[in-house]
């Protein structure tokens, strides 16, 4: 069964403040994820729920505050 939902790439606020590298590959690290989007590496993924995407809402929100 084919799924014919368009996902969007967001990534949350600051997730990338970590990262350990150049621009250039902190671009090519995103583009890589965009493109595996896009050729259907996450069509088997199963959706979170609303209530899980809360309670991941929370933890980043929580997350943040002790950075």
């Amino acid at each position: 069964m084919t799924k014919d939902i368009k996902l969007k790439v967001v990534f949350a606020g600051g997730s990338m403040n970590e990262f350990d590298g150049t621009q250039e590959e902190l671009d090519a690290l995103v583009a890589e994820i965009k493109e595996m989007v896009t050729n259907g590496a996450f069509a088997d993924a199963t959706p979170i729920t609303k209530e899980e995407e809360e309670e991941l809402k929370l933890l980043l929100e929580k997350q943040k505050g002790l950075q």
